[in-house]
């Protein structure tokens, strides 16, 4: 399980709340994240779900709530927020949807409010 090599986390880590819940899992690589990995709040509910490549974060995520609901998804691209992404409310009606260039919103975004309804738009230039 949990190891060192050169004193860097090498291969496939699991750690533990004190409460024996687990907290995340998932692979290292010369001491950076990569490939799968999982983090959980304590309550044992899935927290996050992603992956990495040399420590950033690439692909798609998803992130959740404490209760296990959907708060935002979408990809990211060497760490930062890419492409289209949507954020949820806690009765998972959709909150936002939009596009990320370089972790910064780009076009047009719309927001919502918690019954559904368009709330309002926004355009934004890179």
């Amino acid at each position: 399980m949990n190891k060192f090599v050169n004193k860097l986390k090498e291969g496939y880590w699991e750690v533990y709340f004190s409460n024996g819940q687990l907290q995340f899992k998932g692979n290292y690589i010369n001491g950076n994240r990569d490939g799968y990995w999982e983090y959980y709040w304590s309550n044992g509910q899935l927290r996050s779900k992603g992956n990495y490549l040399n420590g950033k974060k690439v692909g798609y995520w998803e992130i959740y709530r404490t209760n296990g609901s959907l708060t935002y998804k979408g990809n990211y691209a060497l760490g930062m927020e890419e492409g289209y992404w949507e954020g949820y409310w806690d009765n998972g009606e959709l909150y936002y949807k939009g596009n990320y260039i370089n972790g910064k919103e780009e076009g047009y975004w719309e927001y919502y409010y918690e019954n559904g309804q368009l709330h309002y738009k926004e355009y934004y230039i890179v």
